[in-house]
């Protein structure tokens, strides 16, 4: 006859109800949703003038595609 026996995992190797084996199971899929989360909220966010001067135009690759090339005569205000 079959018997069931319950093997608790010790409370060190647990956060919550998540143990360590879950963790590293979802790690890869929540690091892609993050990577992809963070692409777009670059996307949106580009427009503004913050995340524009103070994070894009330093990056070394794609720096060039955001500096503003508009003289400051034809901008309206």
């Amino acid at each position: 006859m079959a018997q069931i026996v319950y093997h608790p995992t010790p409370p060190t190797r647990r956060v919550g109800t998540l143990t360590v084996n879950s963790l590293k199971h979802w790690a890869p899929a929540l690091g892609m949703w993050g990577i992809g989360l963070g692409t777009a909220a670059l996307f949106f966010l580009s427009v503004t003038p913050k995340v524009k001067y103070g994070l894009l135009v330093k990056l070394p690759v794609i720096g060039k595609y955001y500096e503003d090339k508009i003289p400051q005569s034809d901008k309206p205000f």
